[in-house]
């Protein structure tokens, strides 16, 4: 069991993971995203614990690709695993099911997931390529800054997102 996190591994492990995976406009390589959320994490929201990047790297790999948590554990250990782990949406479930189960398993996650996520809904929102999906992704954030309303660690986060937010929203005006 790996007793260091290195993001400059997850990186390479979560291109290698994502490598034939395309991002929805069909032609942008699925890895910008991950590469993007570790950037929104470090640069935007100021955090750069290496669990938490490496963590963030590796946010869609169970979920999007045939890897698992175990692999997740094996490689990078329990506590990015089960971050991981928290980011990944059960797909067994049908979307009415699935949507509320994993707002449920990200509110009892730890709080590195909740600051994923933001770091996840801030890029999908600003990556969104119209206003359906903007007004989609904007509802998505809504969810994410109530999952992480009451931790105060995720104070600056919240705040960077919810005006990001709200100058999405207004646009659609």
């Amino acid at each position: 069991m790996p007793t260091q996190y290195h993001w400059q591994d997850a990186a390479a492990y979560a291109a290698r993971a994502h490598e034939h995976q395309k991002r929805r406009d069909g032609c942008t390589p699925y890895f910008s995203h991950p590469a993007r959320v570790a950037i929104i994490v470090a640069c935007v929201f100021g955090v750069t614990d290496e669990a938490i990047l490496t963590a963030a790297l590796l946010h869609d790999v169970i979920e999007d690709t045939d890897h698992d948590y175990d692999d997740i554990l094996k490689d990078f250990g329990k506590q990015v695993a089960d971050i991981v782990a928290c980011l990944t949406k059960d797909m067994r479930l049908v979307e009415s099911k699935r949507e509320p189960a994993y707002d449920m398993q990200l509110a009892r996650g730890p709080w590195p997931a909740r600051l994923i996520k933001l770091a996840d809904v801030y890029d999908n929102l600003t990556d969104a390529a119209n206003i359906a999906s903007r007004n989609k992704m904007i509802k998505k954030a809504r969810r994410a800054l109530k999952l992480a309303a009451n931790e105060r660690r995720l104070a600056k986060p919240r705040a960077i997102v919810a005006r990001l937010v709200k100058s999405m929203a207004a646009r659609r005006r």
